[in-house]
């Protein structure tokens, strides 16, 4: 299909550093200042409530943290959702894992944390639901010994298919190597609606699938209500963990590839791979 192919091209352009940009207009959506835009949500509180001050900006970074916890960390997942849903875009985060996991916080997750995409909105969390249904970009680092790759797939009320074939495994390993102690690492993730995911770490391409919808476990406490298997997740939020063990985040920015497709129109670009006819400016 033409916009796949399309797609490929910018991908190709954005990972490699090809100066192809036709005036790209990436969103910050983490402005370095403080939380704007953005909304927590912690396993045991309502949506918004930042219990622990778990989610916090310091010297330019979002910072996750657990020094405030009364007690164990006692599976108090949380996520920072940004304010508005996405289908189409280019998503790149550069993350580090910092210090020692929070006490109490499980074995597997060890410097693990994830980047969770086409969910519903944070609002219909339920108050002790543990994550959100979604797609999840697992970001894991090395614990100086063993091998651990990153930016991995594990899916939360959701399935994927892979090579034409319904993937119903939680969690999937991607081809990155290894990112030991407290560097930092750019994530990237090309997501075209309900078609195809693709993870990039540090530019190389490690992970695809495709049509990403709802099914499957490894989620509790939610509403059956947003757990219509079978659906395509055609779009929905992004957002990013709290899994026990610290982690940072210096750079999170989007490019929209929904948009005005008309070459006539003063907002068009010739990077949108889905069209938007109502927001054509003339």
């Amino acid at each position: 299909m033409r916009w796949r192919l399309g797609c490929f091209f910018l991908l190709a352009a954005v990972t490699t550093g090809v100066n192809a940009r036709d005036n790209e207009e990436w969103v910050q959506l983490f402005n370095g200042r403080n939380l704007d835009g953005w909304i927590p949500k912690v396993r045991g509180h309502e949506t918004g409530v930042n219990f622990g001050n778990t989610f916090r900006v310091a010297n330019g970074v979002m910072q996750v943290g657990y020094e405030a916890y009364d007690g164990p960390y006692d599976a108090r997942f949380g996520h920072i959702f940004y304010e508005r849903p996405f289908a189409y875009y280019i998503l790149i985060v550069e993350y580090r894992f910092v210090g020692p996991q929070a006490k109490g916080g499980p074995e597997w997750a060890l410097r693990n944390s994830g980047i969770m995409m086409h969910s519903p909105a944070p609002e219909t969390m339920g108050r002790n639901q543990d994550f959100p249904i979604s797609i999840e970009v697992q970001l894991l680092g090395g614990d100086g010994e063993r091998e651990r790759t990153t930016m991995n797939l594990c899916t939360p009320g959701t399935n994927v298919v892979i090579n034409g074939k319904l993937e119903t495994r939680h969690c999937i390993k991607s081809r990155s190597k290894t990112y030991h102690g407290e560097q930092w690492v750019r994530a990237e993730v090309m997501v075209l609606g309900s078609s195809v995911i693709r993870h990039i770490a540090e530019g190389e391409v490690v992970l695809e699938y495709e049509m990403p919808q709802i099914g499957g476990g490894a989620v509790d406490g939610h509403d059956p209500a947003f757990k219509r298997d079978g659906e395509l997740l055609e779009s929905g939020y992004i957002s990013l963990q709290s899994e026990s063990h610290p982690i940072e985040f210096r750079k999170v920015e989007l490019l929209n590839l929904a948009g005005c497709m008309d070459p006539d129109a003063s907002n068009y670009k010739s990077y949108y791979v889905k069209s938007e006819p109502d927001t054509c400016r003339y």
